[in-house]
C-alpha cells in the first residue's frame, strides 16, 4: 500500500505543478518563488533518517513538517516539526538545512519545508523509508545538465518515463552534472522540471564536474549547498569546494557514492574512507556510484584525470569486492563485461531462470564487477569513442550512443540473491520507452568471504606523506599508461 499511495500523491503533485493550483498549500507561482529547490536525501540511517534541503530569497526559518502518508487528508494538522539553524546566505539566496533521524522503517511520509512562523511552505512531497528487506528497486539517471529551461523539461521527460516504467522505485540516483553552467537560474530550472521526481522519492545525489568545483568557473561549494548530504557525526568526508561523499544501506545493498570531482580524481582520505566503508559492510551487494566513469567509451575517456582514476579505483574495486559500479559524464551508453584487474573475466556462467513470469539470464556467482553508464537523461549527447584506451573496447558487452535518440535511463531491481538491471530509451518526439539492455546476476550468499575491518586514516593532515608521494606515482603511472598502452594502439590503428 505505501508505494501505491506514493505514486497516487506523485500524480497528483505533478498536476498540480503544471496546472498551477494546490489544494495543499498555496498557489504553485507563490510557493515557487516563496520555497523552492527542494529535495529530500539520503543523511544517516535510510531506515530512519533523511536530509532536506531548500532555498528562499528572503531570510526565513528552516522548518519541515513530516506525517505518515495514511495520515495525510491534504492537511498538515498534528504533523511533527522539526527545526534547525542551519541557515545561510549562498550566492544571494538561503539555503536551509534540516536532518530528521526519529522516522519508522518501512513508511511513506509526506512532508513540507518552509517557514512554520510565516505560515510559507513547500508543496507537498513523499518518500520512503527502507523496511531493511532484501527486496527493493531503484531509478538511476546521470547528465540532466541544461542551458535552458526547455532542454531541462524536455530532459524531465526522462524521470517522468522512469516513474511510470518502475513505480514501485524507492529512490533515484543521480550521478551528477545537475546542470550545465552552475548558475542560479539553471538550478531553478532543475528543481522546477524535476520537481515530480525529487519530491516524490528519496534521492542519492552524486557530485558531477559541472555542479561546482574550482575547475569549472570557479564555482565554488555549489553542490554542497543544494542538497542536504553531510553526516553530522563526520565532516571528513565533506570538500567544501566541489563535493561530498558518502554512503548508505538499503536492504540487503550497500551504497558507496564517490566524489571524482575530489583533488582530480581522488584525494587519499577518501580511498581510505572508500576501503573503511567497505570493509565495515556485511551486505550482500557492494555497488559504487559516481560520476567520472573509469570503463566508458565516451570523449573523456582517454585524458590524464581519467586514465589516474583508473589506475587508482580499479585495484580498490577487486580489492573490494564490488559489484556494480554507475557512472556518468561521458553522455553514451556503455556496459561492460564482467571485469577483474582490468580485463574480461573469461569464466563466467549463466543461467536462465523464469523471474516473475519473465526468462531471465542471469552471470551465475560471477568473480569481478560490471561497470553501467545509463548515457545521459538530458539533450547534452556524444558519440562513441572507438580510440577508448584498452581494453576498454574488449570488455564491452554493450555500447550505444543516444545522439538523436532520446533520453536514457536505468532500473536496477534487488530481490534476495538477484539484481536485475534494465536499461530504457525515452523517445524525444513520442516518449515512447524502449528497452535497449539489460543484465542480470545471481549470487550465492552463502559464499561471502569474511573481511576485516580497517582504520585507514581518513583526515587530510595524516596523508599528506600520501598526497605528496601519490602526485608522483599517479604521474607516471598516467605517463606510462600513454605510452606503453595508447601511443601503441593509436599506432596500430593508423595500419
Amino acid at each position: 500500500m505505501k508505494k501505491i499511495s506514493k505514486r497516487l500523491l506523485a500524480v497528483v503533485l505533478c498536476a498540480t505543478l503544471i496546472f498551477g493550483g494546490s489544494a495543499m498549500s498555496t498557489s504553485a507561482e507563490d510557493t515557487t518563488d516563496a520555497v523552492k529547490r527542494v529535495s529530500c536525501t539520503f543523511n544517516g540511517d535510510s531506515q530512519t533518517s533523511r536530509g532536506f534541503c531548500w532555498y528562499t530569497l528572503e531570510y526565513s526559518d528552516a522548518d519541515v513538517q513530516i506525517m505518515k502518508s495514511a495520515d495525510f487528508n491534504g492537511s498538515f494538522k498534528g504533523a511533527a516539526t522539526y527545526s534547525s539553524d542551519n541557515i545561510y546566505e549562498h550566492r544571494d539566496q538561503y539555503c536551509h538545512k534540516v536532518t530528521v533521524s526519529d522516522l519508522e522503517p518501512g513508511t511513506e511520509y509526506t512532508y513540507r519545508v518552509g517557514d512554520k512562523s510565516q505560515d510559507m511552505w513547500s508543496e507537498a512531497g513523499t518518500f520512503v523509508t527502507d523496511d531493511g528487506d532484501d527486496a527493493f528497486s531503484f531509478i538511476t539517471i546521470t547528465d540532466v545538465q541544461a542551458s535552458s529551461d526547455e532542454n531541462f523539461a524536455q530532459a524531465a521527460e526522462t524521470i517522468k518515463g522512469a516513474m511510470a516504467t518502475l513505480p514501485e522505485s524507492e529512490f533515484t540516483a543521480n550521478l551528477g552534472d545537475f546542470v550545465n553552467d552552475c548558475t542560479n537560474d539553471e538550478w531553478d530550472w532543475y528543481f522546477k522540471n524535476f520537481a515530480c521526481s525529487n519530491m516524490a522519492t528519496t534521492l542519492a545525489p552524486a557530485a558531477g564536474n559541472h555542479d561546482g568545483n574550482i575547475t569549472n568557473k570557479l564555482n565554488i561549494n555549489v553542490f554542497n549547498s543544494m542538497f542536504n548530504l553531510s553526516n553530522p557525526d563526520s565532516e571528513s568526508n565533506v570538500n567544501w569546494v566541489n563535493g561530498v561523499y558518502y554512503s548508505f544501506d538499503y536492504g540487503n545493498a550497500h551504497f558507496a557514492v564517490l566524489n571524482t570531482n575530489d583533488m582530480y580524481p581522488m584525494s587519499q582520505s577518501q580511498r581510505n574512507w572508500l576501503v573503511n566503508d567497505m570493509t565495515a559492510s556485511d551486505a550482500d551487494w557492494k555497488f559504487v556510484l559516481m560520476h567520472r566513469a573509469a570503463y566508458s567509451e565516451g570523449k573523456n575517456i582517454n585524458k590524464p584525470d581519467t586514465i589516474i582514476m583508473r589506475n587508482v579505483l580499479l585495484g580498490l574495486f577487486d580489492e573490494l569486492d564490488i559489484d556494480l559500479v554507475y557512472a556518468g559524464h561521458d553522455h553514451v551508453y556503455y556496459r561492460s563485461k564482467q571485469v577483474k584487474g582490468d580485463a574480461v573475466v573469461e569464466d563466467v556462467t549463466y543461467v536462465t531462470e523464469n523471474y516473475k513470469g519473465e526468462e531471465i539470464t542471469f552471470a551465475n556467482n560471477p568473480d569481478g564487477s560490471v561497470h553501467i553508464l545509463p548515457s545521459t537523461a538530458g539533450t547534452k549527447r556524444y558519440g562513441l569513442n572507438e580510440d577508448a584506451i584498452d581494453p576498454i573496447g574488449e570488455a564491452c558487452a554493450f555500447d550505444l550512443s543516444t545522439r538523436d535518440m532520446g533520453g536514457c535511463f536505468m532500473t536496477t531491481v534487488v530481490d534476495g540473491d538477484k539484481v536485475i538491471i534494465k536499461s530504457y530509451l525515452v523517445d524525444d518526439e513520442t516518449q515512447e520507452i524502449t528497452l535497449i539492455d539489460q543484465y542480470a546476476i545471481k549470487k550465492d550468499l552463502s559464499q561471502k568471504a569474511d573481511v576485516e575491518p580497517t582504520d585507514l586514516p581518513t583526515d587530510n593532515v595524516s596523508n599528506i606523506g600520501a598526497y605528496i608521494s601519490n602526485i608522483v606515482t599517479e604521474i607516471i603511472g598516467m605517463l606510462y599508461s600513454y605510452i606503453a598502452v595508447l601511443l601503441p594502439q593509436t599506432i596500430k590503428g593508423l595500419f
